[in-house]
C-alpha cells in the first residue's frame, strides 16, 4: 500500500481543527526542527502567559500532533510528523470527509478536482493516470 493511501486510510492520524495560537506553536516547532520545552519556546511567544502556552502545548500532545519526553520536571515536545506529512494528512482527512459526505457518486467531486489538476498544470494530470494505473494494477495483483 502506498504512504499517501496509508494515510488516507488511518484512522488514527491526527486529527481536529486548530486554532490560530496552535498553529503558530506547531509552525515554531516545524521552523525549529527540534525538540523544544515551554521556557525555550517562550521568547517567541512575548504576549502569551506561559500558562497559556504551557496548556496549548499539552492540547496539542492530546491531538496527537506533538509527541512528548519528560526532562527533569519539564516537558520537551516535538512534531509527531513533519510539515509536509502532516499537510498530506490533513488533505487525506478533508478528501475523506468530502467522500463520506457524497451520495453515492463520487463524478461531481472527482470532476472538480480534475479540472483544478488541469487548470495549474496538465503534467499533474499525467501523475494523476499514473497514480490510477498503479493502484489498478496492485489491485489486480491482489485479486489473483
Amino acid at each position: 500500500m502506498t504512504s499517501w493511501f496509508a494515510r488516507l486510510t488511518d484512522t488514527t492520524a491526527p486529527t481536529g481543527r486548530f486554532g490560530p495560537l496552535e498553529w503558530r506553536v506547531l509552525e515554531s516547532l516545524w521552523e525549529r526542527n527540534d525538540h523544544a520545552s515551554v521556557r525555550d519556546l517562550q521568547p517567541l511567544f512575548p504576549e502569551i502567559a506561559y500558562t497559556t502556552l504551557m496548556t496549548t502545548l499539552d492540547r496539542l500532545f492530546r491531538k496527537g500532533v506533538l509527541n512528548r519526553i519528560k526532562r527533569g520536571r519539564a516537558f520537551l515536545y516535538e512534531t509527531s510528523l513533519s510539515k509536509p506529512e502532516f499537510e498530506s494528512v490533513r488533505a487525506a482527512t478533508a478528501l475523506r470527509t468530502a467522500i463520506n459526505g457524497t451520495d453515492g457518486t463520487l463524478t461531481p467531486l472527482m470532476s472538480f478536482f480534475v479540472d483544478a489538476l488541469s487548470e495549474h498544470d496538465t503534467e499533474h494530470l499525467d501523475e494523476l493516470e499514473a497514480l490510477v494505473r498503479a493502484r489498478r494494477a496492485e489491485i489486480e495483483h491482489k485479486r489473483s
